[in-house]
């Protein structure tokens, strides 16, 4: 058994630190999340509609995001139509945290890991908002394609650019690196 504790040795650290950040960071949101009232929206979520609507407004759409008197949720109202609705899972939390913890797991030098996972973590959300605006037209534009769009494209743009930051991560910079 030892023989083989050994041998997995770097698998095991791998995932014993992936699950643990993973874990700890997922706890430390749900506190987050407890802070607020059923019928509140978190202010990560509250920011991501903010930054949604400057971005349509950067390109002059015609875009009012507000807040839902039915629920905990942001109503977008595109070309003064309902289109889409911006909960708390739309705000990619729940991805960084992943991002965070593989890079952690997979951590090379601080300040390197340090700074890597600020720039993830940044382009992770500027994407996260280019994705709710994107999302929001075409929507407005496909409706019949909303299954196609937000359930497959998007996410696999998104969790694509996480993979992709963590191949380079790994390959770059890592105590793995070569």
């Amino acid at each position: 058994m030892k023989k083989y504790l050994l041998q997995f040795k770097p698998f095991l650290i791998f995932i014993g630190t992936f699950f643990a950040a993973y874990i700890g960071l997922t706890v430390i949101y749900k506190f987050y999340l407890n802070s607020f009232h059923a019928n509140d929206i978190d202010g990560i979520t509250t920011m991501i509609g903010h930054n949604v609507d400057q971005l349509m407004q950067l390109f002059n759409e015609n875009t009012k995001i507000a807040k839902s008197l039915s629920g905990p949720y942001l109503e977008v109202r595109y070309n003064n139509k309902f289109t889409i609705i911006i909960v708390e899972g739309c705000n990619a939390v729940s991805v960084m945290i992943l991002f965070v913890s593989f890079v952690i797991a997979f951590s090379g030098k601080f300040k390197t890991t340090l700074l890597f996972i600020l720039f993830g973590v940044f382009l992770i959300y500027v994407m996260n908002v280019i994705r709710i605006g994107l999302l929001t037209v075409l929507l407005f534009h496909f409706r019949e394609k909303e299954h196609i769009l937000h359930g497959v494209l998007f996410p696999l743009i998104i969790y694509g650019l996480v993979f992709g930051l963590w191949v380079f991560w790994v390959n770059k910079f890592s105590k793995y690196a070569k």
